[in-house]
């Protein structure tokens, strides 16, 4: 999906949205019906609901929460805890070794800001996270943010802008708290 996108309400790609999203709740909710036991079965419930392959070593704990699942993308070796909500109408990237905390929101769509146009369709921006993030408890990711290769997203946080690589970010709105590679 391109970058920053408008999609209006009443048209045909609105209609073609919301049977996705239809879709991904159906399956979403199957998944979530999964014992936590059954990695395997977990994986192809997640394989099936992104329409890809999973790697064996993607991990996840049940329940979450996804708004389609088909633009949703992961990596290697990636682990996520339960509570999570993607909402990936923009697209969510998500690189290898990226360990996502419990309650995790990564929130690819919103609405215009002007008022007489918020029920008038929806916008969305991709997500991007990379290469050996650590994302804590309760962090909200907002749409067309990449957080870099490295970094460390702080329980609670909220991240609205990009994250530079080998950063600590906290806060809301988040800041950078530190560097991650110095000494």
């Amino acid at each position: 999906m391109p970058d920053h996108v408008s999609i209006p309400a009443g048209t045909p790609e609105s209609r073609d949205m919301y049977v996705k999203i239809q879709r991904g709740i159906r399956l979403t909710e199957r998944l979530n019906a999964t014992p936590y036991e059954d990695a395997d079965a977990i994986r192809a419930a997640w394989s099936e609901l992104t329409g890809q392959p999973v790697d064996p070593t993607f991990s996840l704990i049940p329940p979450i929460h996804v708004q389609h699942g088909l633009n949703t993308r992961l990596g290697r070796n990636v682990f996520i805890n339960q509570g999570c909500t993607l909402m990936d109408i923009g697209g969510i990237d998500i690189g290898d070794d990226v360990m996502i905390g419990p309650n995790v929101s990564l929130i690819t769509a919103g609405h215009p800001l002007e008022p007489s146009l918020r029920r008038t369709g929806i916008t969305a921006a991709p997500i991007s996270v990379e290469r050996n993030v650590w994302i804590g408890a309760g962090a909200i990711v907002l749409q067309g943010v990449t957080v870099g290769e490295d970094a460390v997203v702080g329980a609670g946080a909220v991240i609205s802008r990009d994250v530079p690589p080998a950063t600590l970010v906290a806060g809301a709105p988040a800041r950078i708290v530190r560097r991650l590679d110095e000494r």
